[in-house]
């Protein structure tokens, strides 16, 4: 596996958003310039963060890429948890705040909407604008969840927060409640919460036993309603080695995505998604963030 960190790094100053290049240094600083100016990268990715924050303590103005309206959505929060995960150890106090924001607009259920009603529609995907804010959502809320906890790991408070155990308490119950295969991105993300409360949450391992019955061991998923060549590949639903996932996957199919994953690297030096292109910026800002993914998921596994 040969990947070009010279040419990532100028797709990333050519063509991705301020928060991923900040993401990107953060991620590929050599180990001196790590110890000498960590903490001045992780203020710089916060920095960037920031601008996607409102008053209200939650995230939007299209930190999503594809989801544009400026008003705090739960679509936004993932994206803000990985960051917060991201810089660990350190901690940032807009952790728990954003735990604040997502209690609020949590349902009496103790699960997110999909979205809240938007204020600006254009550029945004048609799965956010016709959500039901009245309705609680296993795939936002799991998503969310599942980074929460990872975020937890190092932040006492997000550990402590209300939210979290509002929330994880939901995503338990609603995927007990499953009597099917639920949506590929709802499995996966499902998948996701059941591994981060393996160690914590009594009920975990029993309902990813569960939830991996309809999981192939190839890992692939084909998302149902996404482009003809949309699926979900074994580095989607289990990133990372040493967790209770992987074990749901043949060895030989995860070793042959992390092959697929660094040959997927563009003659610009970026990778690329295959989900449907909604705006020109959203397909570009996607490009960032999943170079970045792509870098941090081959460098767990021992790839880069």
């Amino acid at each position: 596996m040969t990947v070009n960190l010279t040419a990532a790094a100028g797709f990333m100053a050519t063509h991705a958003r301020l928060l991923d290049r900040r993401r990107f240094h953060l991620l590929t600083a050599s180990p001196a310039d790590a110890g000498a100016d960590a903490g001045a990268a992780r203020e710089g990715v916060l920095a960037a963060l920031d601008a996607y924050r409102n008053p209200d303590g939650g995230y939007g103005w299209g930190l999503e890429p594809d989801l544009r309206s400026p008003e705090s959505q739960p679509g936004a929060a993932l994206h803000a948890f990985e960051v917060f995960e991201e810089i660990a150890p350190a901690t940032a106090p807009q952790a728990a705040a954003l735990c604040d924001w997502l209690e609020s607009v949590t349902l009496p259920d103790g699960g997110l909407p999909f979205a809240l009603p938007l204020t600006v529609a254009d550029g945004t995907a048609p799965w956010w604008r016709g959500a039901d804010p009245g309705v609680s959502a296993l795939q936002i809320t799991a998503v969310s969840a599942a980074a929460a906890h990872r975020v937890a790991a190092a932040d006492p408070a997000v550990a402590a927060h209300p939210w979290l155990r509002r929330a994880t308490r939901y995503c338990l119950d609603a995927v007990e409640a499953l009597d099917g295969a639920p949506h590929a991105y709802a499995l996966s993300f499902a998948l996701h919460f059941l591994d981060a409360v393996h160690e914590t949450e009594p009920r975990a391992a029993g309902l990813m036993r569960r939830m991996g019955a309809y999981l192939p061991r190839n890992g692939e998923l084909r998302v149902e309603g996404g482009t003809e060549d949309e699926r979900l590949r074994p580095l989607d639903v289990a990133p990372a080695p040493g967790r209770p996932v992987r074990d749901l996957l043949d060895p030989e199919a995860v070793r042959a995505d992390l092959a697929r994953l660094a040959a997927l690297q563009a003659d610009d030096g970026g990778w690329t998604v295959d989900y449907a292109v909604i705006s020109p910026a959203g397909a570009l800002e996607w490009r960032g963030a999943a170079t970045v993914r792509a870098l941090r998921v081959l460098r767990a596994n021992g790839a880069l």
